[in-house]
C-alpha cells in the first residue's frame, strides 16, 4: 500500500474539472488561527488560481488545513499543476514570515462526479467549522470565502444546496 495518496487511475486531471482539495499544515500545526497567515496564503492561492486558469468557487481554512472547492476554466487547466504552484508560493512566502515549514507533503483530492451539485460541495465546506464546534453558523467564522462570489453571495449560493 502507498504511504501517500493515489491519482485516479486513467484520469488526466486537465480540463474543466472540479475538485474538492485538503492540504494540511506540517505536523498538523495550527497556523491558521492567525488572520495575516490566511491572507498570505490566501494571496498566493489567488495567484496559483489566475495562472492556472481555476476557479476558487469556495476555501476554508481550519486551524490546521484548508480545503478548497475548485473549477478548471480552461482544457488546458492542470490540477497537479495548480496544487504544486499553491502550496510552491504559499509555502515559500509563509517561510520568509515565519521562518516555519508550512505544508505536509501530499494532500487530498477529490473529482467531483459530473451529479455532485457545486452548492452542495460548498455548503459541505463552509460548515467544516461549525462541524469542528468552533462557531454556530458559517456565517460567524471569519476564515472562508470564494475568488469567485463575495461572502454574501455564496451563503446565498449554498443555501440552494440546504
Amino acid at each position: 500500500m502507498p504511504r501517500y495518496p493515489e491519482h485516479l487511475r486513467g484520469f488526466d486531471y486537465t480540463g474543466p474539472n472540479r475538485y474538492f482539495l485538503t492540504m494540511c499544515t506540517h505536523q498538523r500545526a495550527r497556523h491558521f488561527v492567525e488572520g495575516q497567515h490566511v491572507t498570505l496564503v490566501t494571496e498566493q492561492f489567488q495567484r496559483a488560481s489566475r495562472e492556472q486558469a481555476f476557479a476558487v468557487i469556495a476555501y476554508c481554512f481550519m486551524p490546521d488545513h484548508v480545503h478548497l472547492l475548485i473549477a478548471g476554466e480552461r482544457d488546458d487547466a492542470d490540477l497537479k499543476r495548480f496544487t504544486k504552484y499553491a502550496k510552491q508560493y504559499s509555502g515559500f512566502y509563509f517561510r520568509q514570515s515565519t521562518g516555519l515549514v508550512l505544508w505536509q507533503r501530499y494532500g487530498h483530492e477529490r473529482v467531483l462526479r459530473n451529479e455532485e451539485a457545486t452548492p452542495a460541495v460548498a455548503r459541505y465546506t463552509l460548515a467544516n467549522p461549525v462541524r469542528a464546534g468552533i462557531v454556530h453558523s458559517p456565517a460567524d467564522y471569519p476564515f472562508w470565502g470564494s475568488f469567485v462570489y463575495t461572502r454574501e453571495a455564496l451563503l446565498e449560493y449554498i443555501q440552494r444546496a440546504a
